[in-house]
């Protein structure tokens, strides 16, 4: 089945995947996990869990900073795999550290993103990021 598409939608297709997953893992890690950390930044900043033993703010920040910042600049196709470094840490130190006595049902939750973020860590964001427009920017200005 996958001869009878043309290769330039292939392409497309790709991409749109791409930017789908980035969508979506970046939008709900922001949206579900992140803004709710730094709305209530002040109330967490002392009780909030120390998995690494950095002190509970630092921890927060390091949370929040994953989460929101790299979060939102994964939804951008911008620094992409760059920001997938710190979201995978974030979710294995979730999943193993932080849960790391739970059973599976409780790790999985960060399993699953964190192997999402692994997986655009490999393949990058796709043609429809600022990180191709930056790119092709680049290259028109070096032509």
């Amino acid at each position: 089945m996958e001869h009878l598409i043309p290769s330039r939608l292939r392409n497309t297709f790709n991409d749109l995947g791409l930017l789908i997953l980035r969508l979506w893992f970046g939008g709900a890690m922001l949206f579900a996990h992140g803004m709710p950390k730094l709305q209530t930044f002040s109330e967490k900043a002392n009780l909030f869990p120390d998995p690494l033993g950095l002190g509970s703010q630092l921890s927060l920040v390091l949370a929040i900073g994953a989460e929101v910042g790299c979060a939102l600049l994964l939804m951008l196709g911008l620094a992409t795999r760059l920001v997938s470094v710190p979201l995978v840490f974030t979710m294995a130190v979730a999943a193993f550290v932080v849960h790391g006595d739970d059973p599976f049902s409780k790790q999985e939750f960060a399993l699953m993103y964190g192997f999402a973020y692994l997986g655009l860590f490999f393949t990058g964001p796709g043609r429809f990021s600022l990180d191709q427009l930056i790119s092709r920017k680049k290259g028109a200005r070096h032509s």
